[in-house]
């Protein structure tokens, strides 16, 4: 039976734990991350509790086989309230990979997912079982509630600017370490550690407590005195958001542009794309939105959203009090829609039944997974439509909050610039600008299926001004719509562009349904959307009758290239351009510049052999102990000996390939540097002048070597002296040197010095040096950078 004294650590160990999941908890939507945290907490305290009288290395295996338990039980409770699909295994595998990112990026407030309460339950029963095995099983309190403070500070560092400050779970975290800490002092009776000692040694503890108490005080106080103004210079500094660092969910290029793709669905208007079922067709003709397009540079319309992780609840945002809000309600199922834009009426409240990502500023929404044939979700949108008796005489809004939507890109054509003023001389108020902007493009020009896509200038200057006869004046949603925003910008406008569908109600939703229209931002009204496309039964006046004044240029005569749809797997051909560009390049010019690459390429390739070759070599020789110093440099000799064209096998032993080594310097060497040469001979062993004398064993008498270098009649003739061979060169005696300290390391290892590793480090040097000065000139280019020593080890 545990004591009530007893039991009073282990619950603030649970407090404490529980306390930052509290903190945590601020920034998701419901209190059940604060409820699995605080199960979590428990659940690892009694545990460790629980186990406490068997062996020490038993908790770990029970303690994480009972959090397996409770993670998996926690990740299903939560996948159920989210309405998430797929099966245990599924929903925790996503979790466990995506759980770090998605919890960094996940709109506030936080839905709790499985991906989003995965880590934070597991960290903290981490935190309990270490907080409880160092605190009971040790009996170290202080140091038992590191954990738990570490788990509230990365609490309070994951929320950062994000919510108020938490002084309630902090001033009730440091009032549960306080009672933890007198809980777990000693009794009355334990208290003095003096009563046990003699009268005389008394004095003397009690004065050494005393020095120590004051000590320690005054370190407090020292501390609080250095330490205290500059932690409350922080208390109103505003606290770094760790989700900056993590890049949120983006669209494909797909997605990032998809105005051009309603010309390539318009010629293929059959395809269907999404099923929509709405309940009761209340939604019939309401538009399905795809994308906003924020971002215009002169070429193309982009989306420019920031997408984050969202639940199924989305944040709302407060309508207009003139507005009147309309529910809608649509079960989607996709079809031949591709890419990760998922279409949903504006604006969307609640996505059930698949995972999204939303960005607040347009009202748009992504599945970060790709959209897949069969997948089917619900969403719920509250439509907002704006008070149109208020619309004449609202204003438009100004300032750095709108400047995204009223930048117009440099190099506007002069004939769009004309226009735009035209059209707003005698409109003043902001609405009408915007209502004879669309109104003139509904008169004077033709909407038709196959027009080539394209919005940059040359595309709007041909669509606006170019001749009927030759594809002006003609264009698709994508050419209107993309026109009015460019020319409502230059009319002082904020203005966007919308991608979507027009809605059946119930039913499919064909390729011939998509087309794109502009909106205009009011202030009291939001967005509002017009529509600048022409009447079905009405001719298009001819432009030259209401232009004015007459333009200064020409129109263009010929049709701008259209823009290319881009795929998931191939990006809009360029290569055209880049072949006329090369055409006039001289082929002299083109070898000269190849052979320059191929040579720079080849000057990389070799510097980097000649950098990793000598990177080796000081590996070899400069670190480690003395022994493995020693045994490098005799990596060093034998490579060399290779490289030499002499490679010696792995079962000599070391003085025999000592002997071999000086044998191959000898051979290399054309001229001998230890004996005399004679210029002339007779007899059956007579040699032309100048040719090499065969090599002799250096381990045979000096008699034999001189019959083996010069015949078996040289000593006897007296043609040859024979004397005592004086070796002087260093390169040679750096090899026995070299062969005797290896058979001391393999021998009696740990005995060699750094002494005599520096010693092996010049033989070696030295051998090789005078090896490689024995070779041709291109093989002593090829020495130092020969990939061979590379692939040995």
């Amino acid at each position: 039976m545990v004591r009530p004294r007893a039991a009073v650590v282990p619950a603030v160990l649970v407090v404490m734990t529980a306390l930052a999941g509290l903190a945590l908890g601020r920034v998701y939507a419901t209190a059940v991350l604060p409820l699995l945290v605080a199960g979590a907490a428990a659940g690892s305290v009694a545990v460790s509790v629980a186990v406490r009288r068997l062996p020490s290395w038993l908790v770990a295996p029970v303690s994480v086989a009972t959090l397996t338990g409770y993670t998996l039980w926690a990740l299903r409770f939560t996948a159920d309230r989210a309405d998430l699909p797929g099966g245990l295994g599924a929903v925790s595998l996503d979790a466990a990979r995506n759980a770090v990112p998605r919890l960094l990026t996940a709109m506030i407030p936080v839905e709790p997912t499985p991906d989003t309460v995965l880590l934070p339950v597991v960290a903290a029963w981490l935190a309990g079982l270490t907080a409880a095995e160092v605190a009971l099983r040790a009996g170290r309190v202080l140091l038992g509630y590191l954990p738990p403070v570490l788990l509230y500070a990365g609490a309070l560092y994951v929320v950062g600017p994000n919510a108020g400050p938490a002084i309630g779970p902090t001033v009730a975290l440091v009032a549960a370490a306080a009672v933890g800490l007198v809980a777990s002092a000693r009794p009355p009776g334990d208290a003095d550690p003096t009563v046990a000692l003699p009268p005389s040694a008394r004095a003397g503890v009690r004065a050494r407590l005393a020095a120590g108490t004051a000590a320690g005080v005054a370190v407090v106080v020292g501390l609080a005195a250095l330490l205290g103004p500059a932690v409350a210079a922080l208390v109103d500094g505003r606290p770094t958001d760790p989700r900056r660092y993590v890049e949120p969910p983006q669209v494909e290029s797909l997605d990032e542009n998809p105005l051009i793709r309603i010309s390539g669905w318009a010629l293929h208007p059959e395809q269907t794309l999404l099923e929509v079922a709405t309940p009761g067709g209340a939604a019939e003709g309401t538009p399905i939105r795809l994308a906003v397009l924020s971002d215009y540079d002169g070429v193309t319309w982009r989306v420019g959203a920031t997408y984050r992780n969202a639940g199924r609840i989305l944040p709302a945002t407060p309508p207009s009090p003139d507005a009147t809000v309309e529910t809608v309600r649509q079960d989607i199922t996709v079809a031949d829609l591709s890419g990760r834009l998922l279409p949903a009426v504006a604006t969307p409240r609640e996505v059930t039944g698949a995972r999204v990502a939303y960005d607040p500023a347009t009202g748009t929404l992504i599945r970060p997974e790709g959209l897949t044939p069969g997948l089917r979700y619900r969403v719920t949108s509250a439509r907002e439509r704006p008070d149109v008796n208020l619309l004449s005489t609202a204003n438009v809004p100004a300032g750095e909050e709108v400047a995204r939507v009223l930048q117009v890109p440099e190099g506007v054509p002069e004939q769009l610039r004309r226009l735009a003023a035209q059209l707003a001389e005698d409109n003043g108020a902001p609405y009408a600008r915007a209502t004879a902007v669309a109104d003139w493009l509904a008169e004077h020009y033709r909407l038709v299926a196959d027009a080539p896509s394209g919005h940059a200038y040359p595309n709007l200057t041909f669509f606006l001004f170019g001749p009927r006869n030759a594809g002006g004046q003609r264009g698709t949603s994508e050419q209107f719509a993309a026109a009015f925003a460019v020319l409502g910008r230059l009319a002082g406008l904020p203005t966007r562009v919308v991608v979507g569908f027009t809605s059946p109600g119930t039913g499919p939703v064909r390729a011939g349904d998509a087309y794109a229209w502009p909106e205009v931002l009011f202030e009291g009204l939001g967005w509002v959307a017009f529509d600048p496309l022409p009447r079905p039964d009405e001719q298009p006046r001819p432009v030259e009758e209401d232009f004015r004044p007459p333009p200064e240029q020409p129109p263009p005569s010929e049709a701008p290239e259209p823009t290319v749809e881009p795929t998931e797997s191939a990006a809009p051909p360029v290569a055209g351009r880049a072949t006329a560009a090369s055409r006039g390049v001289p082929t002299p010019l083109l070898v000269a510049l190849a052979g320059g690459v191929l040579l720079i390429l080849v000057g990389a390739v070799l510097g980097a052999l000649f950098g990793l070759r000598r990177a080796r070599t000081r590996a070899r020789l400069c670190s480690g102990d003395p022994g493995e110093r020693i045994a490098g440099a005799w990596r060093e000799l034998t490579d060399g000996l290779r490289l030499a064209g002499r490679p010696v096998g792995d079962d000599l032993a070391a003085s025999e390939v000592a002997a071999h080594a000086r044998a191959a310097l000898r051979d290399a060497r054309t001229v001998p540097t230890d004996r005399t040469v004679p210029t002339a001979r007779t007899g059956p062993d007579r040699r032309v002048d100048g040719e090499p004398p065969p090599a002799a064993d250096p381990t045979a008498p000096v008699g034999q070597q001189a019959a083996d270098r010069w015949g078996p009649s040289a000593a006897a003739t007296g043609l040859v002296t024979v004397v005592a061979p004086v070796v002087t060169d260093p390169a040679l005696t750096a090899v026995d040197e070299l062969a005797r300290l290896v058979n001391q390391v393999t021998f009696a290892p740990g005995t060699a010095t750094a002494g005599q590793a520096d010693a092996a480090a010049d033989a070696v040097t030295a051998y090789t040096a005078a090896l490689r000065a024995a070779r041709p000139a291109w093989r002593r280019l090829l020495w130092s950078v020969h990939p061979g020593p590379l692939r040995r080890r």
